[in-house]
């Protein structure tokens, strides 16, 4: 009866899990998948666990000029449940704008016409951790970790052919728990390492016990942010990776960054921006005041020079309706 009236003025009474599965959830804090913990993750995901307090410390102690634009330790304790590291939170906004279970499904079509290293088939995903999944074809299991893990390696394999440089050494900044790190190991066999890095205690400390979980610590190796520098003396670069990190720091962090990547002549760098305003088409960082600063002018003035710009998702559909579109930027240093 409602609906018949309503219908009048192009409106419609709907379940809301219909909407929420149409359009997205769109919350007020974290959520996470229904899924069993493993043995040992409840008492060892804690804030009081020796460890994390151990990184803390020592954070706090070599990093007075990182002060945090966004990540602050309020902002830290709401956002990320330790137990549930992998769920709709800060290191992936799974439900993020309008992605939903169609912008997932919409998005697993695209990865598989242009995974040309068939990375949808060899990497799995189990629903650890508090991760959202979805079904495709019946056949899959999907989530934003697989799904922008197998869109960034791919990307990477375009421009840089990796799965053709053995002994390849990679450096993601701004880590989080070591997704990308996992996921690269595990697509590319032939890669060396790749250093997982981190200027968030909390992100150190999930890596760690996460890149272990999986058996890849060897490979997928993290980097206390108070060792950065003695790792990157004594192992040669080929690669740095930041992933929607530098949006989310202040200029002076980024320019840090930058000054260790030149200094240490990391021949590439990829950065994946969040969208904003712009789709990802510009890099700007988030200062502690609110402001958003230019830092391309950074970059470039340290040798870089911008050898890709593209759109996240090479066709425009998915560009417009996929998870979470922005744009990648792929540097060289001169």
């Amino acid at each position: 009866m409602v609906n018949s009236v309503l219908r009048f003025v192009d409106a419609e009474v709907v379940k809301r899990s219909d909407l929420n599965r149409l359009v997205g959830i769109h919350r007020h804090s974290p959520t996470f998948g229904e899924s069993p913990l493993p043995q040992g993750a409840e008492a060892y995901l804690r804030s009081d666990n020796p460890r994390l307090l151990e990184l803390r410390n020592g954070y706090r102690a070599q990093q007075p000029s990182f002060q945090a634009s966004l990540w602050k330790q309020d902002f830290v304790n709401r956002e990320i449940d330790l137990r549930y590291f992998r769920g709709d939170n800060a290191y992936l906004w799974t439900f993020q704008g309008v992605n939903s279970e169609v912008s997932y499904v919409l998005t697993t079509y695209y990865a598989e016409r242009t995974d040309q290293l068939g990375l949808l088939r060899c990497l799995e995903e189990d629903g650890l951790f508090g991760a959202h999944v979805f079904r495709f074809n019946d056949s899959l299991t999907i989530s934003s970790d697989l799904l922008n893990s197998v869109v960034e390696i791919a990307f990477l394999e375009r421009h840089l052919r990796l799965s053709q440089r053995p002994g390849l050494k990679v450096l993601d900044i701004g880590a989080g728990y070591g997704r990308l790190g996992h996921r690269m190991v595990k697509a590319l066999p032939d890669v060396g390492t790749c250093f997982c890095v981190d200027a968030v205690a909390e992100s150190t400390f999930l890596s760690e016990y996460y890149l272990r979980f999986r058996g890849v610590d060897r490979k997928a190796v993290v980097v206390p942010f108070t060792d950065i520098e003695s790792v990157m003396a004594s192992n040669r670069i080929d690669l740095a990776v930041n992933i929607h990190s530098f949006s989310e720091c202040t200029v002076s962090a980024i320019e840090w960054w930058l000054d260790l990547l030149r200094r240490h002549r990391v021949r590439h760098l990829m950065i994946v921006p969040n969208a904003g305003w712009h789709n990802g088409t510009k890099l700007e960082s988030l200062e502690r005041d609110g402001r958003h600063k230019d830092f391309l002018e950074g970059i470039l003035a340290r040798g870089y020079r911008l050898v890709v710009r593209e759109p996240k998702y090479l066709d425009s559909s998915v560009q417009r309706y996929g998870v979470a579109p922005t744009h990648y930027h792929l540097f060289e240093l001169a």
